[in-house]
């Protein structure tokens, strides 16, 4: 393993205003151990300002198989336990999260980019999930199946699948790991993770937190590097038996196929185009606050956020005029400063927000607000709203994953839902009306795997979070992404 021996204080420079230093920890987690690198290393800057904020390893394809070859080993002794007793290591590490709470949101922050409010926000929704999987540990049943055969009895178990690969994005580095390795953890695999390399120090600081709350050596383990190096090794090992990705689609489609091989059992959450359609009878006040949560969170580097508005030509103007007086009050500045909107994650994100403006404006468009990089610095792209968006616009078609919102008129209910559903994505959508009957026919001719009526918050531990066609495949949270991380057995024995 290239470990680093000379090595044996694995913090990073301190950030200003941690309580607990140890948990910025600039080191990978592999077996029980801290592992560091004197050389190859990831640099991670913060978003906001550019500034180096730190390093961690970049470690290589030995050291990936080094960490399922501790996954494996330690898969014995974990499945084993009592359903309890991995329940109540869950319980010690949702405490451990909640207790650290205002440490890894700055953490986040720094290294992410989003408003305090936010961060904090993530950390309660990371730490939900361990806690709900902490009660979920303890009742992995299966309903019983009734024998079909005279002189046989008929068991169905449901058992751990062994090694779970993890590999998490840096839009919510926090929370889509924890929903990944809670699920796993409780139905008794044990884990490899990747977190991304923009984003690595809040999973080593999870890790920092698990290892506290007694989770065994070889349990949890987070690999940081480059994720070719890192992650192309698990997608051919026979022994990881579950590979769970959230991530855009192009990259979920290269891991279904290098996955083929050893055929593992894939939980993907992919990219999304969500709609927002307003009917006339809507609530205008309701739909356009809803509208700037559904948009802005994360500064529009959301999954579930909208892409494009689709708004009744009777309250299409009035919309787009509160939308836009709206969208130009909002604050935007670093994270640190807790406002509203904080930077993009990197300049291609910049990049892309200035190639949909461009190229919607170059087709009839018109920008209401913004349409630039915000003076904040050169990460800041301003909240924009373009009215008057033709369906042809590479907006309509393409994740913008940034705050630019496109706005278009429909006139008839069958037409924008076929508008709506014109996408390879189906994760979420959202839909406001006070009509009941037309809440039932549109919510069941939409295809995507969520519908927001309503309202725009819809997530949560309990709910089975996923998509539809290309948005990916499985779901997670709920009792379903537990069930992602078992095997089930049939067993039929003899009477006599």
């Amino acid at each position: 393993m290239p470990a680093s021996a000379s090595r044996t204080d694995h913090r990073a420079d301190p950030i200003a205003g941690l309580d607990d230093q140890d948990l910025f920890c600039a080191a990978a987690f592999i077996d029980g151990r801290r592992i560091g690198a004197d050389t190859d290393v990831i640099e991670v800057t913060d978003p906001a300002t550019g500034q180096l904020i730190g390093t961690v390893p970049a470690l290589d394809g030995a050291a990936s198989t080094s960490a399922v070859d501790a996954a494996a080993k330690a898969f014995p002794a974990w499945s084993g336990l009592l359903p309890q007793e991995r329940s109540a290591i869950l319980r010690r590490w949702f405490e451990a999260i909640r207790a650290a709470r205002e440490d890894l949101a700055l953490i986040m922050t720094r290294e992410q980019g989003k408003p305090l409010s936010e961060a904090r926000g993530e950390i309660d929704y990371a730490a939900s999930f361990v806690e709900f999987y902490a009660e979920e540990a303890k009742r992995p049943n299966i309903e019983s199946v009734t024998s079909h055969l005279a002189d046989a009895e008929v068991e169905v178990w449901r058992e751990p699948s062994g090694v779970a690969a993890l590999i998490t994005p840096w839009n919510f580095p926090s929370a889509m790991l924890t929903r990944k390795a809670a699920a796993a953890l409780a139905a008794g695999c044990t884990c490899v993770a990747h977190p991304s390399g923009e984003t690595p120090f809040s999973a080593t600081a999870l890790a920092v937190l698990a290892d506290r709350a007694g989770m065994p050596p070889g349990v949890f383990n987070v690999v940081t590097g480059r994720a070719a190096e890192v992650v192309e090794p698990w997608t051919e090992d026979p022994r990881v038996r579950v590979l769970s990705f959230t991530g855009s689609t192009e990259i979920g489609r290269l891991l279904y196929r290098q996955s083929a091989g050893t055929m593992k059992r894939l939980v993907m959450e992919l990219g999304g185009l969500a709609p927002f359609i307003v009917f006339a009878d809507a609530d205008l006040d309701q739909a356009v606050e809803e509208a700037i949560k559904a948009k802005f969170a994360t500064s529009g580097q959301d999954c579930l956020g909208a892409n494009r508005f689709f708004v009744e030509r009777p309250l299409y103007d009035e919309f787009c005029r509160r939308f836009a007086a709206a969208t130009s009050a909002l604050r935007v500045g670093p994270g640190i400063q807790d406002l509203d909107i904080g930077p993009l994650m990197n300049q291609r994100a910049v990049a892309k927000q200035h190639q949909h403006v461009e190229d919607a404006l170059a087709r009839g468009a018109k920008c209401l607000v913004g349409g630039k990089v915000h003076a904040a610095g050169p990460l800041f792209f301003a909240p924009t709203v373009l009215a008057d968006v033709s369906d042809d616009s590479l907006i309509m078609h393409e994740e913008t994953f940034g705050p630019v919102a496109a706005i278009a008129p429909f006139d008839d209910e069958a037409a924008v839902i076929a508008r709506a559903n014109d996408t390879e994505y189906g994760l979420i959508a959202y839909l406001h009306t006070n009509d009941p009957r037309r809440i039932y026919r549109a919510s069941r001719a939409l295809q995507f795997g969520m519908v927001a009526v309503n309202r725009t918050k819809v997530t949560g531990p309990p709910i089975p979070f996923g998509g539809m066609k290309q948005s990916g495949l499985g779901r997670e949270g709920a009792r379903l992404g537990m069930e992602a991380f078992t095997e089930v057995k049939y067993v039929c024995r003899d009477w006599h």
